[in-house]
């Protein structure tokens, strides 16, 4: 029975030089929020016709995503490589609203921080549906799915 889901998901954390308490924040919400719901359904058929759950490990290596999936019994079945070249623009402006956003809680008004924020939601949401596309034929993902990927791909570039 297909069970088109990631139980389980793991970031290279030899990849990540510093987190702020913000961005800290930002990973847990992302994995809990992915973990409770999320719709995940690599479209390389198995011989054995396993269909989920599924294990995710995102890292970057040589400059691209890679996004390794494995059984629920931690047995490898594939690994995902896509280019990062179409996502630098996302995650510069994803990192500058962010950055704007977390400095308006601290200091603007509610007014402001609303504004900033529905920014921020318009370049995540444009970011989400870029990976998406990206994954189109490889692994079939919901929206909010997409999302909280993009949020822990951006935790992956942070260099400090």
């Amino acid at each position: 029975m297909a069970d088109p889901r990631i139980l389980d998901v793991t970031l290279d954390e030899r990849t990540i030089l510093w987190r702020s308490a913000d961005i800290e924040q930002e990973r847990r919400i992302a994995i809990y929020d992915l973990l409770e719901d999320n719709h995940f359904a690599p479209q390389r058929a198995h011989a054995d016709g396993y269909a989920g759950p599924y294990k995710l490990h995102i890292s970057v290596e040589e400059g691209r995503l890679a996004l390794a999936i494995r059984r629920a019994d931690d047995t490898p079945l594939e690994t995902i490589v896509l280019g990062l070249a179409r996502f630098r623009r996302p995650i510069r402006d994803y990192f500058a609203i962010c950055d704007s956003y977390y400095q308006a809680i601290r200091n603007a008004t509610p007014a402001q921080i609303e504004t900033v924020d529905m920014a921020r939601r318009g370049i995540h949401n444009d970011a989400a549906e870029l990976l998406r596309t990206a994954l189109d034929g490889k692994i079939e993902v919901d929206f909010d799915t997409a999302r909280r990927l993009f949020t822990l791909i951006c935790v992956l570039h942070i260099k400090g």
